[in-house]
């Protein structure tokens, strides 16, 4: 079983506002209110249908980079998911995974669920293919899992969806490379920040560099003092600049797809497309049955 995860889906979120249009639509049965959800129908179907040719557009065109050639951007990367540190454990199964999301739902009258507890991970994890690794930072991702569980206990339903270690992961998001010979380094600010931090501590700035021991700092006293900052603001840019760089997929700021999935390219174009064609049929449907309601009443 296939689920959408950390966000719903439009195509899900609209395939029920069409169903529950269509309800209202039985219940009121008079000419004015099948034509406002007829048309409300056909509206929401036209979105819905252009949200999934973009995701369709978006999974087919997008090129597959390597981690240890991507460019920095929008990118789609393919790997094996390992976790980034100690395995996280899964909210109520406990067991290792890369990332989770739970529900805990109460039977109430009428055999309705109600939501008593739900949330999910946004732990960090490692996608690896053969030319390097990246972290993954899975807040406001679109994640797709087949890992999905769900047992009952009472009147309790729990449920749980998981990526695990070794999924054969496809992520589409933006890449960027942090830390090392990319670290942003602003060395008169670090300067500033430096010396004041020494002038708390106005004792021992004195027995450094107050030399005539006249319990001041002089002019050349305070270019000494300068210059021994300048020479340590110079060897921390030297070690943040050594440190190995960090890729990370995130999402990206100008709200281009985000997702996370142990599904393959094929199948997710295929859902997409399937979608798409579901959403203009509807859309076709909701205007042929306006044209109907027009027509009959004309008559």
């Amino acid at each position: 079983m296939l689920d959408s995860l950390r966000r719903e889906y439009a195509q899900l979120v609209t395939s029920g506002a069409q169903l529950l249009l269509l309800l209202i639509g039985l219940k009121l049965e008079s000419r004015n209110s099948w034509l406002i959800c007829l048309s409300v129908m056909a509206a929401i179907s036209i979105l819905a249908w252009l949200s999934a040719l973009n995701r369709l557009r978006t999974v087919r065109d997008t090129p597959t980079s390597k981690i240890a050639s991507a460019a920095q951007g929008y990118v789609e990367l393919r790997g094996r998911g390992h976790p980034f540190g100690d395995p996280l454990l899964g909210k109520l199964s406990l067991l290792p995974c890369l990332w989770y999301r739970y529900r805990i739902e109460q039977r109430e009258s009428g055999n309705k669920w109600k939501t008593m507890d739900a949330g999910e991970s946004d732990d960090t994890f490692i996608l690896r293919d053969d030319t390097g690794e990246c972290v993954i930072d899975p807040e406001q991702a679109e994640i797709l899992t087949l890992h999905h569980d769900q047992w009952h206990d009472g009147d309790y339903r729990y449920t749980e969806w998981k990526l695990i270690e070794h999924d054969s992961l496809y992520v589409i998001g933006q890449f960027r490379t942090q830390g090392g010979s990319s670290v942003e380094f602003d060395t008169h600010a670090e300067l500033n920040a430096l010396l004041a931090e020494w002038k708390q501590d106005m004792p021992a700035l004195l027995k450094r560099f107050d030399l005539d021991n006249d319990g001041t700092l002089n002019a050349q006293e305070w270019m000494l003092a300068r210059s021994a900052a300048n020479r340590e603001v110079a060897r921390m840019m030297r070690e943040a600049q050594a440190q190995p760089d960090i890729n990370i997929v995130g999402r990206p700021r100008d709200g281009k797809l985000f997702m996370v999935s142990n599904l393959g390219q094929d199948k997710l174009a295929r859902r997409y497309l399937l979608w798409s064609w579901a959403h203009l049929l509807i859309f076709f449907g909701a205007l042929g049955g306006a044209g109907w309601v027009l027509q009959k009443t004309t008559i």
